[in-house]
């Protein structure tokens, strides 16, 4: 790689780094090319990203980020898998994790806060941000349909009422 070429990465981590969620950190020595390519494809079905990139110049990358934090965790063969969402790259990993041995979550950072292997497996029991977004829309329509069962309720009460008054006349 020329000097360009790693400029350019650098400037690539970078952004990474500063606009993601969360960034797992991870070492895949022994997946093979069919098992990365899984992992990159859960990932994408998940919003997430997952990147491998030479450790020195993801340290350059670091260098005065919020997620700086993450720079003893790049030794040996690492993965980044990150993600806008605080909590869909953790998810991604930790799944890939339970099932391939070579898979091994180091840890990450969730902004300024570093995590370590028992952090990321917190995030990724975490609900994600479409999980929290229904639960508030469900929770806002609720009042809604509350207050639209009480307006009607008087009505049936009436008409039950009715009803019963009708069944006795009747007999």
């Amino acid at each position: 790689m020329d000097r360009a070429q790693k400029e350019k990465v650098v400037d690539e981590l970078g952004q990474i780094f500063e606009s993601s969620g969360v960034v797992v950190v991870a070492h895949y020595a022994g997946l093979t090319v069919a098992e990365m390519q899984d992992l990159r494809a859960r990932a994408r079905d998940n919003g997430s990203s997952v990147r491998v990139a030479k450790n020195r110049l993801a340290k350059i990358a670091l260098d005065g980020k919020p997620c700086e934090s993450i720079a003893d965790f790049l030794t040996g063969m690492t993965v980044l898998t990150f993600s806008e969402d605080p909590v869909a790259a953790a998810k991604v990993s930790e799944e890939f994790a339970k099932e391939n041995d070579k898979f091994v979550i180091l840890g990450g950072a969730m902004g300024e806060n570093a995590l370590d292997r028992a952090g990321v497996t917190a995030v990724s029991k975490m609900p994600s941000r479409e999980e929290l977004i229904s639960t508030i829309a469900g929770m806002l329509g609720a009042p809604a349909s509350n207050i639209a069962g009480s307006i009607g309720a008087p009505a049936s009460n009436i008409a039950s009422i009715l009803s019963t008054i009708e069944d006795k006349a009747a007999a």
